[in-house]
């Protein structure tokens, strides 16, 4: 019996390094090695020469250049898997599974990066930033972790096998596999991922894989692009593979342009997203229902701009009567609903529907499916000359893809608003003290205003970027128009300059003089807004001064939480704008009282929200547009309470009739209570005064005079006779 303990007691070093020698793997309770060099290897490189370390290095596939994989570090993995599908291989440089299976990772990753995934639009895919860009349309990347170099993430993320491929769906695994496996099996993941991600974007049975290895592959036929003629596929092929001996047949057709008959194509639910929400093609639509009178008076406009568009944008149209589910999901609440579609994104039309205000905007959405255009001091100088606004793009070498997505999504918006444009240009930075990266600002005729968000995550905060636009989109001194009204005069008082386009010499020096007087208004109102800020900053700091001399903690700590909020002060904001004066005579006549025909170009500052206006300085003169005489009244205006008395637009019954359509006949539940008001209060008011005497007859009443049972009572019985008394 001793010497078989003796004997078990030696065996024990052996089945240790067995086991170590078949599991090679750190568990989760284990501290991982340190990473002392690097292992190499000839299963790691393609090419049995190119030592990768199990890392994804920078190669070319299909002819498209690949850059170096993702390789995430521990203190920032869960920051950079946060947003979007990541698939991620946790592996050991020491593990032979791990670099038997580097190949097979390394030709997955190439593969699927250099697709083709929208093929009809502009862009080699070859960047993140591209429009045909693998990465970006599904949102899905591949990344590396070294679990010997990041063990504690490693353990955070339960990795206890070496390779663990793992799926993460914004920063929550949902997903993983242990061990090595093939790339049938590895693309049938992905496959079914990608599916879910965009339904019906993948092609059935799966693509068509490279060998382990390989550096090109036969494209795959994506759904809804049908195959080239055989002459055009042959040929195609015979030019690409003109200088190798292997060729790679390209299954994608060229792009064909969009609307190439001029008319609007009627969409269906069946068809609406096959060629609209699961493409990258724009589309302008129309949502309409064939009743709707306002409908049929667009209908003429929609046609001509239809053939205008003719290859340059596609245009549809949807009738509501019949395809009502499809109108129901797309959240169509009136008729006609025009919306822009691209992409999976959209945005809605609210401006005039005339054939030129169509046309205008159909030519600025062509424009989307450009690239953003990346300017120079030289170029931005020369489209300033262009453009009243421009938004500015600052980035530089360590901007990343999220950054630029988040920016790319903004473009559609802006679409008949404004530009966006991106630079990296050292004379640009010097031009707009530009010293950190990524900034956003916008030039309205040359004046900055920044975006004051600068973190990363506020700079990819679609909705705050895209309210603060809003605020700034409209040039310092834009054209009052019917579909940007409301926008203009909305919480504001308005200086609003009546000129006439038909006097040339005057219209110009008119719209010079209002600008002059809202830029230096702008800056002195900028200035007064900093003195204030500092003002009360000193107000605070006086308060801890005070407290620390008392040594009174509560006071100081009262002080201390003191939140300067500048958003808190009520200020009346002031805006500039000019209308023609003949084109709106009308209005500005009923309105104002005035005529440019015959008082020539004047100046009022209309508070729209309280029915109220000035047009006199404070001498009793006309404002007229001059920068003298806008700034001499403004803060006369402006001051509480005003220092020059206002005008009514309304008089006191026609300010009744305001109140009473806007807050009862606009609202639809109290114009329905209203109605029904009214007619149960007609209802009883001919219940009450109806005469009885003039229903039809059908009952009697006891000791009615003249009635048929009168001799009853002794009264006449209708023959002339007398009944019997008492």
């Amino acid at each position: 019996m001793r010497s078989s303990y003796l004997l078990r007691l030696l065996a024990l070093p052996l089945i240790s390094s067995a086991i170590a020698a078949r599991i090679e793997q750190p568990t989760a309770e284990l501290s991982l090695p340190k990473r002392a060099e690097a292992a190499g290897g000839k299963f790691e490189g393609h090419d049995d020469k190119t030592t990768t370390d199990g890392g994804l290095k920078g190669t070319t596939f299909n002819g498209k250049n690949v850059p170096p994989g993702i390789e995430l570090e521990g203190a920032t993995l869960d920051e950079q898997i946060k947003d979007g599908y990541w698939l991620v291989e946790f592996f050991s440089p020491y593990c032979h599974h791990c670099k038997a299976f580097a190949p097979t990772w390394q030709t997955l990753y190439e593969f699927y990066y250099t697709q083709d995934v929208l093929p009809q639009t502009p862009g080699s895919g070859e960047s993140d930033s591209d429009l045909n860009s693998f990465s970006r349309y599904y949102d899905f990347h591949f990344a590396k972790v070294d679990c010997v170099a990041n063990g504690d993430a490693c353990a955070d993320k339960e990795i206890r096998s070496f390779p663990t491929i793992a799926l993460f769906k914004d920063g929550v695994k949902v997903k993983a596999n242990v061990g090595a496996k093939d790339m049938k099996y590895m693309s049938g993941w992905v496959e079914e991922v990608l599916e879910s991600i965009r339904p019906g974007s993948r092609p059935k049975g799966g693509p068509k894989l490279p060998k382990v290895g390989d550096h090109e592959v036969e494209k795959t036929l994506m759904p809804e692009q049908p195959p080239m003629p055989a002459g055009e596929k042959l040929g195609a092929a015979a030019t690409a593979t003109a200088s190798t001996s292997k060729s790679t047949v390209s299954a994608t057709r060229i792009p064909e342009a969009p609307n190439p008959v001029g008319k609007s194509t009627p969409l269906t639910a069946e068809n609406f997203q096959r060629l609209v929400t699961t493409t990258h093609d724009p589309w302008f639509i129309k949502f309409y229902a064939p009743w709707c009178q306002h409908c049929q008076a667009i209908a003429p406009n929609w046609q001509g701009m239809a053939r205008q568009m003719r290859d340059k944008l596609n245009i549809g149209e949807v009738n509501c009567e019949v395809e009502k589910r499809l109108c129901k999901d797309v959240k169509v609440h009136g008729y006609p609903t025009i919306l822009f579609f691209r992409g999976g994104e959209r945005i809605e039309y609210d401006g005039l529907r005339g054939l030129g205000d169509l046309i205008d905007f159909a030519n600025k959405a062509v424009a989307v499916a450009d690239p953003l255009l990346d300017v120079d001091a030289a170029k931005f100088e020369e489209l300033e000359q262009k453009e009243e606004v421009l938004f500015l793009f600052f980035y530089d070498h360590a901007t990343t893809a999220e950054d630029f997505a988040a920016l790319d999504r903004l473009v559609m918006s802006l679409i008949g608003h404004a530009r966006l444009v991106k630079t990296s240009d050292p004379v640009l930075c010097e031009r707009f003290k530009i010293s950190t990266w990524p900034r956003l600002l916008v030039s309205r005729d040359g004046k900055p205003t920044y975006y004051t968000a600068l973190s990363p995550r506020d700079m990819r905060d679609f909705r705050r970027v895209l309210n603060w636009m809003k605020s700034v989109w409209l040039p310092i001194v834009p054209e009052l128009t019917a579909s940007n009204a409301r926008e203009i005069m909305d919480g504001k008082l308005v200086v609003l300059g009546i000129i006439s386009r038909d006097r040339p010499e005057e219209f110009i020096s008119a719209k010079r003089e209002i600008k002059n007087a809202a830029l230096e208004w702008i800056d002195k109102q900028t200035q007064a807004f900093q003195l204030e800020r500092q003002e009360l900053r000193d107000a605070k700091q006086l308060r801890i001064e005070e407290a620390e001399d008392r040594n009174d903690q509560r006071a100081l700590r009262a002080a201390k939480s003191i939140r300067i909020n500048m958003d808190d002060i009520e200020r009346k904001e002031v805006g500039f704008a000019w209308v023609d004066g003949i084109f709106w005579e009308r209005w500005i006549r009923t309105t104002f009282g005035i005529s440019v025909l015959s008082d020539n170009e004047r100046v009022v500052m209309y508070d729209y929200d309280n029915h109220r206006y000035w047009d006199n300085t404070m001498t009793g003169n006309p404002i007229v547009p001059s920068r003298t005489s806008i700034l001499e009244t403004l803060p006369r205006v402006v001051s509480n309470p005003p220092k020059i008395s206002p005008k009514s637009t309304t008089t006191a019954l026609g300010h009744v009739w305001w109140v009473l359509r806007g807050q009862v006949f606009e609202h639809p539940l109290v114009s329905t209570g209203l109605a029904l008001g009214v007619l149960i209060g007609f209802a009883l008011f001919a219940r009450r005064h109806v005469k009885l005497d003039k229903l039809p007859t059908g009952y009697f009443k006891v000791g009615e005079k003249g009635g048929p049972m009168d001799g009853l009572l002794g009264g006449n019985s209708g023959t002339g006779g007398q009944g019997k008394v008492d």
